[in-house]
């Protein structure tokens, strides 16, 4: 999972490199979008959370039969559900991206940009969902193998879309999302493909376990879109904030959100295979297992991120020199890749405990810390930070916050365990 995850995340840095080529206005354009293309991918893990709790129980129940019928039901319900809020996000999208601070030049590249990203997004929540399926059952070698294939179908379309070859001029921005919808149509075609061949699918009985297993869907997948919610939203108040220094700095805190991500791959690869085994645990009664996932879990993130946070940091300037074209661009990213980085040690153990939370029946304290996470810690120290030092003060508030927040999702931890 860790490889699909470097792969997926890739690409889309892959991206966001090429469109810098095209200026600061396509990448700025693009930066003011990450927000609502978060809340998309919010309602997908969301989604994805509850079909890997549900159906993990009931395989460690062995109840093989309702694994199958909830695997289709939350198939079919998540493509309308995800088809719906990509539909209100296209109609809404233009007072929307003005209250974020968009002028006029921004909007028009987004006008043009906008639509096919939200198709790009449906078909990889598809694709993801799909993957939820296989994850549930245990394997994710698929899903890290499809996760790869996609970034490389995209790696390679992103240059010709964007560009052109030869006399065949290319797409400019929109040619990115084309790139990303044509590589996500494949991994999801690939995925369905494989799901009924292992006849892990079924039409039949779906009326009673929908009517069965909707209140305990309801009760993980809603405060697990809340909690996935609530970063976009935060995003949405991080780019207003930066939006106000200008567009250089919009544009070099885009890529650093989009370095973040990558920069989480193994905390991210823990957030999806871990769940399955805890939810196994969780319907086995398993406790003292739990707590030595958990452990192995924690030690591994907070290993990882500090030796890849520090290397980061010292090599701030040269990788800030390979994703931006701009020079002013450069110098403001350096600054962030060396403040932030180390400080997703702390990150990843609140990413994980929300994860373990909503896996082990606590969604609602999972949510409770994802709130605190960003509306208590994140975002006042961010923009204390901003007014009491600009730049440099808005990246090591933003440090400082997300420390804070590891602490305190320790803490909770501590209570989960013990419950």
């Amino acid at each position: 999972m860790a490889i699909g995850v470097f792969s997926l995340l890739g690409f889309q840095l892959v991206d966001s490199a090429f469109i810098a080529r095209l200026g600061t206005g396509p990448l700025a354009a693009q930066s003011f979008t990450f927000p609502l293309s978060f809340l998309l991918i919010g309602f997908q893990v969301g989604i994805g959370i509850a079909i890997a709790a549900l159906i993990s129980r009931a395989l460690g129940a062995l109840q093989h039969a309702r694994a199958r019928r909830l695997s289709t039901l939350v198939l079919m319900a998540g493509s309308a559900m995800i088809g719906a809020l990509a539909l209100g996000l296209w109609l809404g999208q233009r007072p929307v991206f003005i209250a974020m601070g968009a002028d006029d030049a921004a909007l028009g590249y987004i006008a043009r940009y906008w639509p096919v990203q939200l198709l790009a997004g449906w078909l990889g929540a598809l694709a993801y969902f799909a993957y939820s399926v296989f994850r549930a059952h245990g394997n994710t070698r698929l899903p890290g193998n499809m996760m790869l294939v996609t970034s490389l179908i995209n790696l390679a379309l992103d240059p010709v879309l964007i560009f052109g070859v030869g006399p065949v001029g290319g797409l400019g921005l929109p040619g990115a999302a084309w790139a990303s919808v044509i590589a996500f149509a494949a991994g999801l075609g690939i995925t369905l493909h494989r799901l009924t061949r292992r006849q892990w699918l079924t039409r039949r009985g779906l009326g009673a376990e929908a009517r069965q297993s909707f209140r305990p869907f309801a009760g993980i997948a809603g405060p697990a879109m809340i909690s996935q919610l609530m970063p976009p939203l935060s995003a949405m108040l991080a780019v207003a904030v930066v939006a106000s220094l200008g567009e250089t700095f919009v544009a070099a805190w885009g890529l650093a959100s989009r370095l973040e991500t990558l920069s989480l791959m193994a905390i991210l690869a823990l957030t999806m295979s871990l769940p399955p085994w805890l939810g196994r645990c969780y319907g086995a009664g398993d406790w003292p297992q739990i707590r030595r996932l958990m452990r192995l879990a924690l030690t591994v993130a907070v290993v990882w991120q500090l030796a890849l946070g520090g290397i980061m940091a010292l090599a701030g300037h040269w990788v800030a020199t390979v994703l931006a074209g701009q020079p002013a661009v450069q110098q403001e990213l350096t600054l962030l890749i060396r403040f932030l980085l180390p400080s997703y040690a702390a990150l990843g153990v609140c990413m994980l405990v929300v994860s373990a939370g909503n896996a082990l029946g606590f969604p609602l304290w999972s949510m409770a810390m994802s709130g605190v996470r960003l509306f208590v810690c994140y975002l006042p120290c961010l923009w204390a930070g901003m007014q009491l030092g600009g730049w440099a003060g808005l990246a090591a508030g933003a440090a400082l916050g997300n420390l804070l927040a590891g602490f305190v999702a320790w803490q909770l931890l501590r209570r989960m365990i013990k419950a």
